[in-house]
């Protein structure tokens, strides 16, 4: 049972801005709503959306609160990305990005029977290579964050790179139990794939100051997760956020659960 205290968040009300991917549903969105609405929100919070027609709520939360902003990203158009960046660090200005949080992601669902290389392959694009891209592209405006932070220790309030990745991307668990349950070649291996991208990232940001982590959110009710999941999205992203508040060097580079504790790869 997750008790949902989002006090362990408490470390946001020093970063600066914090930009989440794939906010129109789901965890982004309710990442954004707790963010906003929790008591220690950061300077600003921005969420990406693909398109502005499907992202009602979102919207909501842009005139609820004045710090939330919307910028329009398709993770897989290297144009997008880069129109996003421009619009982002017009928002942050000098202060640069403190937090990307690459949360957008699918799950092309395809068993062995079902799976084809094009299946495999936009999965991979959406849930691998686009955090990649959108990463290296916001990368000036994250070493900005990091070089004026007064504080020298990693976490948030400098700069940080958070890649929402999964359980099922481990290599280590999908044996014996519960390994027959999701036999889904596209979605785990992508996942696999971005915790690999995220070690090395957290490799070559290291020198600037930059943590990186990837965390699994928990399996959530959510249109992706679906009915069956044992979590609400505000308890699962209460434990993430608190997580993701608390990084430090310590963090640096490993793959963490929303409990806290470290998964095997």
């Amino acid at each position: 049972e997750v008790i949902i205290t989002m006090s362990g968040a408490v470390n946001f009300k020093n970063c600066g801005s914090v930009l989440i991917t794939g906010a129109n549903r789901g965890l982004g969105l309710q990442m954004v709503e707790s963010l906003a609405s929790g008591g220690f929100s950061p300077g600003k919070i921005i969420g990406t959306t693909r398109n502005l027609t499907g992202a009602q709520k979102l919207q909501e939360l842009v005139q609820k609160y004045s710090n939330v902003h919307i910028v329009t990203l398709d993770a897989v158009n290297q144009e997008s990305i880069e129109k996003c960046v421009e619009e982002v660090g017009q928002l942050v200005k000098d202060e640069g990005l403190n937090c990307l949080i690459n949360n957008a992601g699918i799950n092309v669902v395809a068993e062995l029977h079902s799976v084809t290389a094009e299946k495999m392959m936009e999965n991979f694009h959406t849930n691998t290579v686009a955090p990649l891209m959108i990463t290296k592209a916001f990368l000036p405006l994250l070493k900005r964050a990091a070089s004026r932070g007064a504080s020298r220790t990693m976490g948030i309030q400098r700069a940080a790179v958070i890649n929402v990745s999964s359980l099922l991307g481990s290599v280590e668990l999908n044996w014996g139990e519960g390994a027959n349950t999701f036999r889904w070649y596209p979605y785990r291996a992508s996942k696999s794939a971005l915790n690999m991208v995220s070690r090395c990232l957290a490799i070559d940001l290291e020198p600037d100051g930059i943590l990186c982590t990837a965390i699994h959110p928990g399996w959530v009710r959510t249109d992706m997760g679906g009915s069956e999941a044992p979590l609400s999205p505000e308890e699962s992203i209460a434990s993430v956020l608190s997580v993701i508040s608390g990084l430090t060097e310590k963090e640096h580079g490993s793959f963490m659960s929303f409990t806290g504790e470290q998964l095997p790869w």
